[in-house]
């Protein structure tokens, strides 16, 4: 099964832990920046100062994840409060073979069993596109029900090894949308991203998607729009 890997840690220990990822032969495909929200009492008890995050996005598999953990606990002693924190979500699905491949840095994963996990009414839609092309990417998902996402900017990073599998050119600013989608609804979307806002395009999107095991607050949005996302 294939997780996205989510690290985050002070941005001055960033380089540290690419180093790391990189020897193990991960791709970190995306970073952006943060900002500690914790309350003073928080941050004491995990040993954590007020100051900027840096947040690493990676595709992983079961025995990448597992290796990992080891070794960032070896060797970044990351259960040492104050260091970072790292964990996975499951993926339920990527939108293209391309994509998938530049995703993994093109490991041999073989796909297993469907987890129980995807059996749920609501998935998050992740799209990753070029910079200033996010209204591009909301248009293709309006125009088959989604009502709308939020959007941050970040950081590309091995975007040498990710075109030897796309086979094209990609830029490095990239702006990430989150979309929550009804989960009968995720394939459509998903669909019109790539279509209308894909690699063959100047955008140059690339989704996937994460289960959702529980929402709040959609409630009245969705009887009042007969399930359309937001």
């Amino acid at each position: 099964m294939l997780h996205l890997m989510v690290t985050i840690t002070d941005r001055h220990r960033l380089a540290d832990f690419i180093s790391l990822y990189r020897t193990n032969n991960i791709l970190i495909n995306y970073i952006t920046l943060g900002h500690g929200t914790a309350a003073n009492e928080i941050l004491d008890l995990l040993g954590l100062a007020e100051k900027e995050r840096a947040v690493c996005f990676a595709v992983v598999d079961d025995e990448t994840w597992f290796s990992s953990k080891r070794t960032l606990e070896r060797k970044m002693k990351i259960d040492v409060p104050g260091t970072g924190i790292a964990f996975t979500v499951p993926m339920s699905s990527i939108g293209g073979g391309r994509e998938l491949k530049m995703f993994t840095g093109g490991f041999n994963y073989q796909r297993g069993e469907v987890s129980e996990l995807k059996k749920t009414d609501h998935e998050l839609i992740v799209v990753i596109c070029n910079q200033g092309y996010s209204g591009q990417v909301m248009d293709a998902a309006r125009e088959v029900g989604a009502g709308g996402g939020t959007i941050i900017h970040a950081k590309g990073t091995g975007m040498k090894e990710a075109e030897k599998f796309l086979g094209i050119t990609l830029a490095s600013e990239k702006e990430m949308i989150f979309i929550v989608s009804r989960t009968h609804r995720k394939n459509a979307i998903m669909q019109a991203i790539m279509e209308k806002a894909g690699l063959d395009t100047k955008a140059k999107a690339v989704t996937f998607s994460l289960p959702v095991t529980d929402t709040a607050g959609l409630r009245l949005i969705e009887d009042e729009s007969n399930g359309e996302e937001i």
